[in-house]
């Protein structure tokens, strides 16, 4: 008798299932779609003016020797290398320290005072102007040193950096299963040994990914570079001289008289852009290479 129920239980729940769905949601499901697509390319109109504004006036001045001159000679060359540069600094400066704090705030301090204190101050620093972070570098390093420098530049970047870093670098780790620590403990691994060899290299798409943002941000400043690293016309003379940035190139010369440096302006425009996508596509890779594994 009871299987005879269940049977028959199973049967209409089965003819409820392959049933079709009542009007008034079919109704209200391509409502909901045909707003839902409709806002999403309304969301999509000012990226895409901006995007093709960019493209139609600085497409056509793009040359391939203004990779090798310098903004005076109507190139950007020296501009490219001194935002690599400053990138470069501000990541030697901001990777190992953002890691190393996010892995303490993960691993080892997790309901300490102190960590609840880094994790507040990391939080709240992803929120600061940048023109607070360039304030606050142009007086720790360009006042200290008398001089505008790709050093004090480097360093403002970085502290824009960090905090990305951190709080990434702890979200990867806490992503770990708790099943592979134990594991490691199991066969022995001490807590050290188990974060540096199980859980950060377990972690390590993540904290790329969270590194490869940071850079992407830092990349397209302007005014923490106004304050610490100036401009430049001509190739810097070194790290603590004023260095030129596609940033800083493009705030400069948008309003200049010159129709040479007004095209230049639009392609610097195409050059920034594209580095930045260039680095969003490589975080996006190592994201879907994570998500394979």
């Amino acid at each position: 008798m009871s299987s005879y129920i269940q049977s028959e239980t199973d049967e209409s729940l089965a003819a409820e299932l392959c049933s079709p769905l009542p009007t008034e949601r079919v109704i209200f499901t391509y409502a909901m779609n045909v707003i839902a697509f409709g806002l999403t390319g309304l969301a999509l109109i000012p990226l895409l003016s901006i995007l093709w504004e960019i493209l139609v006036r600085g497409i056509s001045g793009l040359k391939s020797d203004m990779f090798v001159k310098a903004v005076i000679d109507n190139g950007f060359g020296n501009a490219i290398l001194g935002t690599i540069i400053m990138v470069a600094i501000a990541s030697i400066l901001s990777i190992p320290t953002g890691i190393m704090t996010g892995i303490f705030l993960a691993e080892f301090g997790q309901t300490s005072p102190t960590a609840s204190f880094v994790r507040f101050i990391s939080s709240i620093l992803t929120g600061v102007p940048s023109i607070v972070v360039g304030v606050f570098a142009y007086g720790v390093i360009v006042l200290v040193t008398k001089g505008f420098s790709a050093i004090a530049g480097g360093f403002a970047l970085s502290v824009i950096m960090l905090p990305v870093i951190i709080l990434t670098t702890e979200e990867s780790l806490k992503l770990i299963p708790i099943s592979q620590r134990l594991a490691s403990a199991a066969l022995g691994g001490t807590r050290f040994q188990t974060t540096l060899r199980i859980v950060v290299t377990a972690a390590i798409p993540g904290i790329t990914t969270g590194i490869l943002l940071a850079v992407a941000r830092a990349a397209g400043e302007t005014a923490p570079l106004i304050f610490t690293a100036l401009f430049s016309l001509d190739w810097s003379e070194g790290l603590l001289s004023p260095t030129a940035s596609l940033p800083v190139l493009i705030f400069n010369l948008y309003n200049d008289p010159d129709p040479e440096k007004s095209q230049l302006v639009w392609t610097t425009s195409i050059v920034l852009l594209s580095l930045i996508l260039c680095v969003s596509i490589v975080s996006r890779l190592v994201i879907r290479q994570r998500r394979i594994k």
